[in-house]
């Protein structure tokens, strides 16, 4: 579901391509099922390309990985996290596409 400029997240992975990128990073919450997540996909996949090299994009599949979206209180998907140094700057809920892009401009510019 990813194209090749987005990176596909797993639990174990997370903490070395998010919280230890040294650029600025959009993480895609999402599920096979999830008809939200399936309508934003395109949007995320926009932004990685147009963004490349100023924003790493990447999605993690919460049915198979449960850990961190659980110790990131992930309670309804799609939900995006930006992180910049390691650390949740802001928050999309939902397949807002306005939102998500004015999110990622903040931090990418």
């Amino acid at each position: 579901m990813a194209s090749s400029d987005i990176v596909t997240l797993q639990d174990a992975t997370f903490d070395q391509e998010v919280l230890k990128s040294t650029v600025p990073v959009l993480v895609d919450f999402w599920a096979v099922w999830c008809g939200p997540c399936r309508a934003i996909a395109p949007a995320v996949e926009d932004l990685a390309r147009r963004y490349q090299g100023k924003l790493k994009v990447c999605k993690l599949d919460v049915d198979e990985h449960q850990q961190v979206p659980q110790s990131y209180g992930i309670r309804s998907i799609p939900t995006l996290l930006v992180f910049k140094d390691g650390k949740v700057v802001d928050t999309v809920v939902g397949a807002d596409r306005t939102r998500l892009e004015q999110s990622v401009k903040k931090v990418a510019g």
